[in-house]
């Protein structure tokens, strides 16, 4: 089987009628009653959960949201609202869609992992079975809090399934890292290092929620925390686990998914009978994603999210054979996507030149990571291009950084060694061997923002440096409408502040 696909079972709860004549159980009505039964009640549970990773909010906005609001991004969106709300800190209306929509759906696959984590437990099943369910489940319910914590910061912390008359009031954005990390810490012995069946691929395993767990250390400045979850990623059982794929490009292609390097990355498929982003539509919804639509080239897609010109010329050193960075290929389409330039530089079958001349679009530059231009010359609203989450050349990345925090920058070397040489640059020891602690974080964000540009991991890196801040102008001139103390996060939607008398804006919004 290629990939997990999603097949769910939505399970609510109702009242049926008021009267003693009406008050007659349907047989063919799903409730909470009839369901979570058996070890199938519990894995369709666990199924729901993964299957909120396809809907609109999360597969497509959000992404564009981490990006396009970091420095790397922009959007020339002629919808106005949208061009504000993802790129120029000003949000049109608090419950503006693209915005209101990932917070409202990352809480529904809270919900959904809260059924799983209240009900599972009293199901009679194989312990072992029923523990990997419970590890998924607890995975999920962290990673959708990551977005949540690393988004909106100050959101309610919802640890079982919610009611309607529940009125949870925020939580602080430590608090939720720190319910994110006692998640994770559950996670991590109830889930496999691998899975022996192949109808699994792309569940979750020990080593995604280790390589979560030190994300959200890092992001609260714990790096002797986060150091153990990384070790075991790169110098334990994991180390036989992951690599680096040869070809950096691999890591984007719908031919090489799920590959070596991949620790945790959402499964996507092309569903040809699809109508909607409404995954409680079952088997009609979008097991694809949209995002390659709304981000590929104008003429192509709808080009609402597109990356800055500047990042082009950060990738300036040579390999050692003396040729361009490969990643500047595999990352962006531009005029000079094909180092010869925009004549041989091709859009979706049809080169550069001839799609945009000297038009004021022969400047623009595109992501090209998550398109499918590499078999096909038209995107869709069903691409089936999995969304790579988190990679091992990240987690490399995130060991050295943790190293170099702890006072260890001579042990960090050898990983970013590592990424470099795998794409042909010279190891870093040899380019610039012994930097002191600051000057290797310098060079670390350099090779953060060259080896992960465009995979929604910038925006997190600079709050966690403490970079964000109007001092971004120089490069995105989005940031000169940045209010620090305020733009770090997005505001919580005006519906649910009204729906609920315990929850607060965030500040200065």
């Amino acid at each position: 089987m290629k990939k997990l696909f999603i097949y769910i079972a939505i399970i609510g709860g109702g009242c049926f009628g008021c009267e003693d004549k009406l008050d007659i159980e349907n047989p063919n009505e799903p409730n909470v009653g009839l369901f979570w039964e058996t070890g199938e009640d519990a894995e369709k549970g666990v199924n729901a959960i993964y299957s909120t990773l396809h809907k609109g909010s999360i597969s497509r906005w959000m992404p564009m949201l981490y990006s396009t609001r970091a420095d790397i991004g922009e959007s020339r969106s002629p919808w106005t609202d949208l061009a504000n709300a993802l790129d120029k800190f000003i949000q049109p209306d608090y419950n503006f869609d693209p915005v209101s929509g990932v917070f409202a759906d990352n809480y529904v696959g809270i919900f959904r992992a809260n059924q799983v984590l209240d009900n599972v437990p009293g199901i009679d099943m194989e312990e072992s079975e029923k523990d990997v369910l419970l590890g998924q489940a607890y995975f999920l319910r962290a990673l959708f809090y990551y977005h949540l914590g690393t988004l909106y910061g100050n959101v309610p912390v919802l640890l079982k399934t919610s009611e309607p008359q529940d009125y949870p009031p925020n939580s602080t954005q430590a608090e939720v890292f720190e319910q994110i990390i006692a998640d994770l810490e559950l996670a991590v012995p109830m889930l496999p290092a691998r899975y022996a069946d192949a109808s699994d691929l792309g569940r979750v395993t020990k080593g995604a929620a280790y390589a979560l767990l030190a994300k959200a250390h890092m992001q609260l400045g714990q790096y002797n925390e986060a150091l153990p979850a990384l070790q075991w990623l790169v110098d334990g059982e994991g180390r036989d686990i992951y690599d680096l794929v040869a070809n950096y490009r691999d890591n984007f292609l719908i031919t090489t998914e799920n590959n070596v390097e991949s620790v945790f990355e959402w499964q996507f498929a092309e569903n040809p009978n699809e109508f909607t982003d409404n995954d409680i539509q079952t088997p009609n919804h979008n097991y694809g994603t949209s995002l390659a639509q709304f981000t590929a080239p104008v003429g192509i897609g709808w080009s609402d999210a597109e990356a800055r010109r500047w990042i082009i010329y950060e990738f300036d050193e040579l390999t050692v054979s003396g040729n361009r960075d490969p990643r500047v290929a595999a990352s962006f389409l531009f005029d000079s996507t094909d180092i010869n330039g925009p004549d041989a530089t091709m859009i979706y079958g049809q080169s550069f030149s001839s799609r945009y001349g000297t038009s004021a679009d022969s400047k623009r530059v595109w992501v090209r990571k998550f398109l499918n231009d590499h078999w096909k010359n038209q995107e869709g609203y069903r691409s089936p291009n999995n969304y790579r989450y988190i990679r091992y050349s990240d987690v490399l990345l995130m060991y050295a950084e943790c190293l170099n925090a702890t006072g260890s920058t001579a042990a960090a070397y050898p990983h970013v060694d590592r990424v470099r040489q795998r794409v042909g640059l010279q190891s870093l020891s040899v380019a610039s061997p012994g930097l002191n602690q600051a000057a290797f974080l310098e060079q670390l964000k350099h090779e953060r923002l060259l080896e992960l540009a465009g995979e929604g991991h910038r925006w997190n890196d600079l709050a966690r440096w403490g970079d964000l801040g109007p001092g971004l102008a120089v490069n995105d001139p989005a940031f000169a409408n940045f209010e620090v103390g305020k733009h770090e996060l997005l505001p919580i939607p005006q519906l649910d502040i009204d729906a609920n008398p315990n929850l607060e804006q965030n500040p200065k919004w």
